[in-house]
C-alpha cells in the first residue's frame, strides 16, 4: 500500500506520522498557496495540485495518486473527506478510500438519511420535521413541536447553514439565510428543522467499523462550542452518568452496524436534562478531537484506519483511562469578535511534557494563509482525572508562544480556568451567554515579544533577541496583536 493523503495542515501532518510508524510509503499533496508548508516535509513524495482550491479538486487528485503510484487515498477531514462522490471516483480509479463507502456516506452523511436510519434502529431523534422544503412547513413544524427550533443544512455540518429561530417573526428571513449558506457550503440547500433543546451538552461517539461489526471507543464532550463551532473537546464527558454513557454507545456500535460502516466515523447526540440523548448526525470521517479518544484509549486511530483498508480485523475497544482535554488553537483575533487572522509566524515555541500532545499544522517562519481553515494546532493534556488534565492543559498552553499572527491563546485559558469548566457545567450555550472579559496575554508570550521589541535592528527572528526593529518602530510585526492578546506597554 502507498498512501495519497488528499489534505494539508495539521491533519496531513497528523496522518504522515503514523504512516511512517507503519511503513507505509506516503505522498502529499499542495496546492500552489502552500509550497514550503510543513506537512510537505513528513511525506515520501510530493505532487502539486495547481490553484488554492486544489484539496477541492477531485480529478486532480485522483491524477496526483495515479502519478506518484499511490494505491490509497486517506481524505483526513475536511475538503473532500465526506464527499461519496469522491470515495465512489477512488474506487472506480482502483484505489482505496481509507474511509466509508459511497454508500454508507450516502446513508450517514445526509442529516435526512440518517434520522431516518436512527429511527428505524429504535434511536431517539429530536423532534422536528426531516422535510422542510418552505418556510409553511418550517412553521408548521414549529408550532407542531414548540418554539424556539434550529434550521440545519441536511447535506452538511460544521455548523454550515444552521440558524437559531426563536419566534415566528424570524422565521423568514432565517430560512432564507440557511438556505443560502447550505447552497454556497454543500451545493445542497435542503433544510430540516428540530427542536431547540436548552441547556444540553454535545456528546460524540468514536465508531470504528469494518463494515460487518462495529466497536464504539468512549465518548467525548463538546458542548463548548461558538457559532456551532467547537472550541474545547473532552472525554470522558463531565455530565452524564453509566446509564447513559451505556445507552450513547449502544445506540452508536447499533447504527454503525445497521450502515455496514468501515473505517472511523463520529456519531453525535444531544444530552438534555435528566439524561435524556437524541441522536444528532453522523461524521463519516475522521474527527478533529480524535486525539482525546487515543489519549486515553492508547489506540492510534488513523493506524486502525488503515489496517481496515487493508482487510485487517477491529482492534478491541479498550476501557478509557484517565482524562484528556483538547483545545483548539486557532488563527482568530479574540480584540475583534474573533475574526480569522493571517500573517507569518514570527516566532513558535511549542512546551515539551510528557502529558502533553500537540498537533500542530504550521512552524516558524511560515505563515498562516487566509485561504483556508484557521486551526493552527490542536493541543491535547492528558492526566489522571479531569482537574489534572485541565490544569496541565492549562499549563501547556500559557507555555505556548506564537508571535505575528492573532490567536484565540489566551481566551482558551480564560476558559479553562473559569468556574463554568472547573465545575463541568459546559453545555452548548455557554460560552456565547457568557460575558468574557478581554483576555490578556500569559507572562511567557510578553517576555518573548517584550526581548524582541528590544532587539538591535537587523537581528534574527530565530535569535534570542528576535525581530528586525527595535521598540521605537510602532509599525514592527512584533508590536501588533502577539497572538494571545494585545501587547500593552
Amino acid at each position: 500500500m502507498k498512501v495519497l493523503v488528499a489534505n494539508r495542515g495539521e491533519i496531513a501532518a497528523r496522518v504522515f506520522k503514523t504512516l511512517r510508524e507503519m511503513g507505509v510509503p506516503s505522498v502529499a499533496v499542495h496546492s500552489a498557496a502552500d509550497r514550503g508548508a510543513p506537512h510537505l516535509d513528513l511525506a515520501d513524495e510530493v505532487a502539486a495540485l495547481g490553484g488554492a482550491d486544489g484539496y477541492l479538486d477531485g480529478a486532480a487528485l485522483i491524477a496526483a495518486a495515479r502519478a506518484t503510484g499511490a494505491t490509497a487515498v486517506h481524505p483526513g477531514y475536511g475538503f473532500l473527506s465526506q464527499s461519496a462522490e469522491f470515495a465512489a471516483a477512488c474506487e472506480a480509479a482502483g484505489l482505496i478510500f481509507i474511509g466509508p463507502t459511497p454508500e454508507a456516506m450516502r446513508l450517514l452523511g445526509d442529516k435526512r438519511a440518517s434520522r431516518r436510519a436512527a429511527e428505524e434502529c429504535g434511536i431517539p431523534v429530536i423532534p422536528g420535521a426531516n422535510v422542510c422544503e418552505t418556510n409553511d412547513d418550517a412553521t408548521r413544524a414549529a408550532d407542531r413541536v414548540g418554539w424556539p427550533v434550529l434550521l440545519k443544512a441536511a447535506g452538511g455540518g460544521g455548523g454550515k447553514g444552521m440558524r437559531l429561530v426563536e419566534r415566528e417573526a424570524d422565521l423568514d428571513e432565517a430560512f432564507a439565510a440557511a438556505q443560502r449558506e447550505a447552497g454556497a457550503a454543500f451545493s445542497d440547500p435542503r433544510l430540516l428543522v428540530e427542536k431547540y433543546i436548552a441547556p444540553a451538552r454535545h456528546v460524540e461517539v468514536q465508531i470504528l467499523g469494518d463494515g460487518r461489526e462495529a466497536v464504539a471507543l468512549g465518548e467525548r464532550e463538546c458542548s463548548l462550542q461558538r457559532r456551532y463551532q467547537k472550541v474545547i473537546e473532552e472525554g470522558p464527558s463531565p455530565g452524564i452518568g453509566a446509564a447513559t454513557r451505556r445507552a450513547l454507545l449502544d445506540d452508536a456500535a447499533r447504527l454503525a452496524r445497521r450502515a455496514a460502516y468501515r473505517s472511523a466515523g463520529t456519531v453525535e447526540f444531544l444530552v438534555g436534562p435528566g439524561g435524556a440523548h437524541y441522536f444528532l448526525e453522523v461524521n463519516t470521517r475522521l474527527q478533529v478531537e480524535h486525539p482525546v479518544t487515543e489519549m486515553i484509549t492508547g489506540l492510534d486511530i488513523v493506524a486502525a484506519q488503515v489496517d481496515i483498508a487493508r482487510g485487517g480485523a477491529l482492534p478491541d475497544a479498550p476501557a478509557p483511562r484517565g482524562h484528556a482535554i483538547e483545545a483548539r488553537l486557532n488563527a482568530e483575533d479574540p480584540h475583534r469578535g474573533f475574526l480569522p487572522s493571517a500573517g507569518p509566524v514570527l516566532m513558535l515555541d511549542w512546551p515539551a511534557r510528557p502529558w502533553l500532545r500537540i498537533d500542530a499544522g504550521v512552524r516558524e517562519g511560515g505563515e498562516v494563509r487566509p485561504e483556508y481553515d484557521p486551526l493552527i494546532a490542536k493541543i491535547i493534556a492528558w492526566g489522571g482525572d479531569r482537574e489534572q488534565a485541565r490544569r496541565r492543559l492549562a499549563e501547556g498552553l500559557r507555555a505556548t508562544t506564537l508571535l505575528g499572527v492573532a490567536t484565540n491563546l489566551a481566551f482558551l485559558i480564560q476558559v479553562l480556568e473559569s468556574d463554568m469548566f472547573r465545575r463541568g457545567e459546559t453545555y452548548t450555550a455557554t460560552l456565547e451567554k457568557t460575558a468574557w472579559p478581554e483576555p490578556e496575554a500569559p507572562a511567557a508570550a510578553i517576555a518573548a515579544a517584550r526581548r524582541a521589541l528590544a532587539a538591535p535592528a537587523g537581528a534574527a527572528a530565530g535569535d534570542d533577541a528576535a525581530g528586525a526593529a527595535g521598540p521605537s518602530d510602532r509599525h514592527s510585526p512584533w508590536a501588533m496583536p502577539d497572538g494571545t492578546g494585545r501587547l500593552r506597554p
